[in-house]
């Protein structure tokens, strides 16, 4: 790589790294708030009495909640350099998410590439694998997101 690369042996070496696990609990309230956030009235999220008469048995979490979880111990802030961007998101859910779940999160750097744009400069495309565990140790989803991180021409790093 050039002297001026945005992929440096700092976050080189974090490719493949698993972070330390988050663990979140999953309360009703939570779920309620997120669901009226979102905009979705499914009264699985938030009706009691539907939800005990559906296949579930009790309230579940929309599957998005998982998206809402773990970014605030989230650093890639210190790999922006201009500016940022989210450019994907593949979720894939395994468990429903029901209240009293307690969820672990662990997230990994799997890739790092550097790409030239002919109206932003430099542009750093970092893709992150995140599993989401219940207290059962069960696979409840698996989410991977990539996310743009771009210099400006001109700008400088530091």
């Amino acid at each position: 790589m050039s002297e001026d690369s945005l992929i440096t042996d700092e976050l080189r070496n974090q490719i493949g790294v698993e972070g330390e696990p988050e663990v979140y609990e999953i309360e009703k309230g939570m779920i309620k708030r997120f669901a009226h956030a979102i905009g979705d009235p499914n009264p699985l999220w938030q009706d009691e009495e539907y939800a005990q008469k559906s296949k579930y048995g009790s309230i579940i979490a929309p599957p998005a909640l998982m998206l809402a979880l773990g970014w605030e111990e989230f650093d890639a802030e210190r790999w922006w350099a201009e500016g940022g961007l989210h450019a994907s998101t593949e979720l894939e859910c395994y468990q429903p998410i029901r209240v009293g779940d307690t969820i672990t999160i662990t997230n990994k750097l799997v890739d790092a590439r550097e790409r030239q744009s002919q109206k932003l400069g430099k542009m750093l495309l970092l893709t992150y694998e995140r599993t989401y565990k219940n207290q059962r140790q069960e696979l409840a989803a698996r989410c991977r997101q990539m996310l743009i991180f771009y210099k400006v021409k001109g700008a400088k790093l530091d």
